[in-house]
């Protein structure tokens, strides 16, 4: 008999859907619901496992995800599976959503953490083609050794960067995460826009509105690079830290899976 699995997943520039895909495509029988949809409404948590899918941002998790993980309650026997993609480290992570599954009585049974080409243009721009590839290739073998584990629902410590990290890389996390809504203020949109609508289409929590022509964004964003990231003429830049920087998307993902409007 085939167990049924929900997968909640956030992304922003497709790494996390792609690999949701994934392992829904191997456990057969999967649905696959947006974060930002769910908790806008009563989450069914009927199905026999329950997955969360997600990237780490400021070495934690996005804010929708902490908020939907504290919402959603479910027992200790329910089977729940997380998996947290990420550029450089996923830091503590996955111990803070098993604490927040925890404080409504869940139980994380598996944790898991896959590394993906990042995303986080401020910083750095798309790695060379050759290298993402290589990291797909390495993260498709991942999601095969996962789903083995999730398929026989069997257990799994959090994936982790180490004691020391962790505890540095949260203490960042809980400075950087009040102030992530308003670091939208740098984003800017220059002459080059041409009102194509993508921005405010991909953007997962309708931070975004079309004003005179232009986005504007409105104070409350999740830093998911989906805007900047998937505007094909490049006019959306994040202040000067991103002039001249390669955009990236997950090459396998289509920009009509993304929209969320």
């Amino acid at each position: 008999m085939v167990m049924k699995t929900t997968i909640f997943y956030f992304t922003g520039t497709g790494n996390s859907l792609k690999i949701a895909k994934d392992i829904a495509l191997q456990l057969g029988d999967t649905a696959l619901v947006p974060v930002q949809k769910a908790i806008k409404e009563t989450v069914d948590l009927s199905a026999d496992r329950i997955g969360l899918i997600f990237p780490v941002y400021m070495w934690g998790m996005p804010s929708i995800v902490a908020e939907f993980a504290r919402k959603i309650k479910m027992g200790k026997e329910k089977y729940v599976f997380a998996v947290a993609t990420y550029g450089g480290t996923p830091g503590g992570t996955l111990l803070n959503l098993s604490r927040a599954l925890k404080e409504n009585g869940a139980r994380l049974s598996a944790g898991f953490g896959i590394q993906m080409p990042g995303n986080y243009i401020p910083l750095y721009g798309a790695l060379p083609e050759g290298k993402q590839k290589k990291e797909f290739a390495k993260a498709a073998e991942k999601v095969k050794q996962f789903v083995d584990i999730i398929r026989m629902c069997g257990s799994c410590k959090p994936k982790t960067s180490g004691f020391l990290f962790n505890t540095l890389l949260s203490l960042v996390y809980k400075v950087s995460m009040p102030r992530i809504h308003k670091m939208d203020k740098s984003f800017i949109a220059l002459d080059s826009c041409t009102t194509c609508g993508i921005c405010y289409q991909v953007c997962p929590v309708e931070n975004i509105k079309i004003e005179n022509g232009k986005p504007v964004w409105l104070g409350q964003c999740e830093q998911c690079m989906a805007c900047i990231q998937f505007c094909p003429v490049e006019a959306i830049q994040y202040g000067k830290k991103t002039e001249g920087k390669k955009r990236y998307h997950h090459s396998e993902i289509k920009l009509s899976e993304i929209k969320n409007r």
